[in-house]
């Protein structure tokens, strides 16, 4: 069966569009309380134009519970700390995002122990197990590590679409090397350090060489006699830091034994409700525009 003939899954990353909404919506927008509700009608906006362009059968849209309570927090007290918490009025909004999604019937995939990514990857290795392919629908680079021969991954706002040779071309490294990649360079966006001096292109080169973290620890003493910049100090800091790389990398792993739905038909979009969609239009002060997109999309 070739990859287009496969029927695919939609996996949504909901709290980038969430978070891009509240970045890029205008603060005019409030609900029948006064509070503030720009990122709802923004991933509104986004969900609507998602469901309308792709009309997919089977997809779910997955949302972090919190940006503390993760089992990366407990192994890693750092992790994302240098992560404002989002204010009261956004954490309000991701309520009313995940109430809009459901209303819409879309799976919702949220965990207090999971984040999205790792929802999306148990989401993911499930529904190949059932020769399903997957289009992750996120900017995130973290992702790239969950791609097989089938998968894409979708830049929305950009509309730029890649599988496995694209993440090559944007880090240098295969997709089953990208969690080895990040543990070594870091990921500032996670508040991961990295091995000091080991940047993005040396990162690279070292798995290149070695093909995996694992290997490049086990034989660090090779590594002053590679053609790189500083390769004598590199392997320096390699021995020193080799414990903190294993650490990052269960940190930049992204997990597939999250809690989600195992059936091959868990995340068919289901029939919408509508009455939850009235009362919500009314309380978030949807404009007619915005009713007539969802009311079209639940008939």
């Amino acid at each position: 069966m070739d990859a287009m003939s496969r029927p695919a899954v939609h996996l949504v990353d909901g709290s980038l569009y969430v978070f891009r909404a509240w970045h890029s919506m205008p603060d005019e927008f409030h609900d029948t309380d006064g509070h503030p509700v720009n990122a709802v009608h923004g991933y509104t906006r986004f969900l609507c134009e998602l469901l309308e362009k792709v009309k997919p059968e089977h997809l779910a849209v997955a949302f972090d519970a919190s940006l503390t309570t993760s089992f990366r927090n407990a192994i890693y007290p750092a992790y994302k700390a240098n992560r404002e918490l989002p204010p009261p009025d956004l954490e309000r909004q991701f309520v009313l995002c995940r109430e809009v999604t459901q209303a819409l019937g879309v799976p919702v995939l949220i965990d207090h122990t999971f984040e999205a990514d790792d929802l999306i990857g148990s989401a993911l290795w499930t529904m190949r197990a059932h020769g399903k392919r997957s289009v992750i629908v996120s900017a995130d680079k973290d992702f790239g590590q969950l791609l097989g021969e089938f998968d894409e991954q979708w830049d929305y706002a950009r509309n730029l679409r890649w599988g496995p040779p694209g993440v090559h071309e944007r880090m240098g490294v295969h997709p089953h090397q990208v969690a080895d990649y990040l543990a070594l360079c870091g990921d500032a966006v996670d508040n991961i350090p990295g091995v000091p001096g080991v940047g993005a292109k040396t990162a690279a080169a070292l798995l290149a060489h070695f093909g995996s973290l694992d290997a490049l620890l086990d034989r660090v003493d090779e590594v002053p006699f590679l053609r790189i910049r500083g390769a004598a100090s590199c392997a320096a800091k390699l021995r020193e830091h080799a414990e903190a790389a294993r650490l990052y990398r269960r940190l930049t792993r992204i997990a597939l034994d999250a809690p989600v739905p195992t059936e091959a038909d868990a995340l068919r979009r289901l029939r919408g409700e509508v009455d939850a969609m009235d009362a919500l239009c009314e309380r978030l002060r949807f404009g007619p525009l915005t009713r007539t997109r969802l009311k079209a999309l639940l008939s």
